[in-house]
């Protein structure tokens, strides 16, 4: 009998909470996914997967810590989610409207956008939180 129980494949890596641990971490679900034979979420997946991890390091990780991610592969696609050090009570992420003329702050709304509003934040076991992501693929 097939379970429908699903499975955290890879188990939470740890990154380096620089760009080029974003860098890293991205390849990583590149691999993944053409494992998973949904190579085609790759550029989406990853967009997000970038979003998050850079509000981590900017926002949501303290000096010295890593960033975790973990990918969860769901039904048409994978759930993201980004663990970083600052607890929620210290400050969810939250949708800001940038000005024009801002060269940063519209990385939510991007994720908002590609995920089709799949997203949110959640406590985590331990110091921190989760923010997370679902991409899925265009016909789900």
């Amino acid at each position: 009998m097939a379970t429908t129980t699903p499975t955290y494949l890879p188990a939470q890596i740890l990154w380096p909470a620089t760009p080029r641990g974003v860098h890293q971490a991205r390849h990583s679900l590149e691999r993944q996914l053409a494992h998973w034979e949904l190579s085609d979420l790759a550029f989406t997946a990853g967009l997000v997967l970038t979003e998050l991890m850079t509000n981590a390091y900017r926002h949501g990780t303290a000096p010295g810590r890593k960033t975790g991610v973990t990918v969860l592969r769901v039904p048409a696609g994978v759930r993201i989610e980004v663990h970083d050090s600052v607890d929620l009570a210290e400050g969810a992420p939250t949708l800001t409207e940038a000005p024009t003329d801002a060269e940063r702050g519209r990385g939510l709304t991007l994720v908002d956008t590609l995920t089709a509003h799949r997203w949110g934040v959640t406590d985590r076991n331990g110091p921190g939180k989760i923010v997370w992501a679902t991409c899925t693929q265009p016909s789900a």
